[in-house]
């Protein structure tokens, strides 16, 4: 069964319950594509894959296209409302459980970026990484290391 997709084009176009059933692709190299669509021939070129964010850039037929990618389970998770938007910051690290701050990786005015880790909290005998939920600064580190924590106190404000 051709799994369905929907898909965003230069932000102006929707498309909903986009297939695969129909389309043939032919790959010239790793970049270049042969298309055959319901009887009609393209040529499109891979500019850009963002696997991550499931976006792509083509240049199909000569016309650059940027096209976000929505499979099922991304609907669903928007008919929920359960979506981090594009951009959205979270000012305030606070922490998840109480526990034992065991070490401190960064300092007041440092720059982090998503993933980097933050500090190590201890809780129920187990070490919790704590790490940058998106790119920013480092505001404040109100904590210090080996202090005792509460369930929702400041761990480490952002920028």
């Amino acid at each position: 069964m051709p799994k369905k997709y929907s898909a965003r084009v230069n932000d102006d176009f929707q498309f909903d319950d986009l297939s695969t059933s129909g389309l043939d692709v032919i790959s010239i190299d790793a970049k270049h594509f042969h298309l055959l669509k319901d009887g009609k021939s393209y040529q499109a070129e891979l500019i850009q894959l963002n696997p991550l964010q499931k976006a792509v850039t083509l240049k199909i037929n000569g016309s650059t296209y940027q096209v976000k990618l929505q499979d099922k389970y991304d609907r669903l998770i928007q008919k929920m409302g359960l979506q981090v938007k594009a951009g959205q910051q979270l000012k305030d690290i606070k922490a998840p459980m109480p526990g034992l701050v065991l070490d401190i990786m960064v300092e007041a005015g440092q720059a982090v970026s998503t993933g980097d880790p933050l500090l190590i909290l201890e809780a129920m005998k187990m070490e919790n990484v704590i790490k940058a939920p998106g790119d920013g600064v480092i505001k404040e580190v109100p904590v210090q290391k080996g202090a005792a924590v509460d369930k929702g106190q400041l761990l480490v404000g952002l920028e």
